[in-house]
């Protein structure tokens, strides 16, 4: 299986998951996928991520299912005509 690295914007859209450590379980639940926060917003109500994740690509995508799971918003971050 090959590696690729994906980027997502995750949106924590309730206090309740702004104050949960979700991608720290992510990361200890999925060991083998990278994650890169590339940008963040966080408030008290709402938080905003740009996060690149890289790894095996299922295992990419068990990462990004977790998140859902966990009460996340993930969406694919679109590359722009500037970026290639």
């Amino acid at each position: 299986m090959a590696n690729v690295s994906r980027r997502f914007w995750f949106t924590f859209p309730t206090r309740t998951q702004v104050e949960k450590p979700i991608i720290w379980q992510m990361s200890r639940k999925f060991p083998d996928v990278m994650f890169d926060i590339r940008q963040a917003s966080v408030q008290n109500e709402i938080g905003i991520m740009a996060v690149l994740l890289s790894g095996q690509a299922d295992d990419v995508t068990a990462a990004v299912e977790f998140c859902r799971a966990a009460g996340l918003q993930v969406d694919p971050i679109e590359k722009s005509v500037v970026e290639g």
